[in-house]
């Protein structure tokens, strides 16, 4: 269901019930005009925050305050289980995009393209990001890839589709890379890193992920492009930042160096289930006040 007028209708999860009911946003969501212009001659003001999200339930957690919920390949690691972001399709960032998109009214929903989707050309990437936004209602597509890239991204945004872009490492292309170990360390490298920002700005992405690169690089790229960065396993000093949320909330013991561990919710899920299966092998329960006993 979607309301005429501004205001950002989406589906709210009734948490008594678990259903989802379509409810009028009390607020407007924003664009990504409105997050490209927090860059105002090469200062924002205020960083952008973004994290990952990939269910509707996540998402109505974390949306009150994000700008932008990025629904990342990341969950076929996180999710899936799977052992890169290389296997995910097209069907899983579409079904798991519109679950965002259902649980969240304030920030900008980017999802991801997945590998395989936009490489071959401008023209395939156009339908593959068409048919993700068409699928899921979300704003906007990230893709990898720098300077190569570029003629996608203009192509892109030519026609109506948002793109934020991403340079230094890149976890899709982790078996030409070799691993995911930090990006510019040589002169070379570096030089690319920076070249790949500004083809991408140039070719009008609305903002540009830069991870894991030695600080002084992200630095560099966040001076020298207009539109805003995102850091992850970058800077500070970079226009905002994301973080895969599973990680920052303490989900996985292993996390890359990059990572603050803001909670321990996989202790607090262990520690659940424990107190459960004891209550269940206890015959403690279900207790009196979760049966239904006939009335008199």
């Amino acid at each position: 269901m979607r309301l005429r007028g501004s205001m950002s209708t989406t589906y709210t999860l009734d948490t008594s019930t678990s259903r989802a009911n379509p409810t009028p946003a009390p607020m407007r969501r924003l664009t990504v005009p409105k997050i490209r212009a927090r860059k105002v001659d090469g200062v924002t003001a205020e960083p952008i925050v973004m994290l990952t999200a990939y269910t509707a339930r996540q998402a109505q957690l974390l949306d009150p305050h994000c700008d932008l919920l990025l629904v990342g390949d990341s969950l076929g690691q996180v999710i899936y289980g799977l052992p890169s972001t290389v296997p995910v399709t097209m069907e899983m960032m579409a079904n798991h995009a519109a679950a965002v998109v259902r649980g969240s009214y304030h920030a900008v929903v980017v999802v991801d393209m997945p590998f395989g989707a936009y490489e071959a050309s401008p023209g395939t990437a156009f339908a593959a990001a068409a048919r993700l936004l068409k699928e899921s209602g979300a704003a906007a597509v990230k893709l990898e890839g720098g300077e190569a890239m570029a003629e996608t991204v203009a192509f892109l945004t030519q026609r109506g589709i948002p793109v934020m872009g991403h340079v230094g490492l890149t976890p899709q292309a982790v078996n030409v890379l070799g691993g995911y170990a930090a990006r510019g360390r040589s002169d070379a490298e570096a030089a690319k890193i920076v070249g790949d920002a500004k083809a991408l700005e140039e070719a009008g992405a609305f903002a540009v992920v830069v991870e894991g690169v030695l600080e002084p690089i992200a630095i560099e790229v966040t001076k020298s492009i207009s539109c805003p960065t995102i850091g992850i396993g970058a800077s500070a000093q970079c226009d905002g930042q994301v973080l895969v949320t599973e990680d920052m909330l303490g989900m996985f013991e292993r996390v890359p160096r990059f990572v603050k561990k803001y909670g321990d919710i996989a202790a607090t899920i262990g520690e659940t289930a424990a107190q459960y299966a004891k209550e269940v092998r206890a015959r403690s329960f279900p207790g009196p006040e979760q049966l239904y006993q006939p009335k008199d």
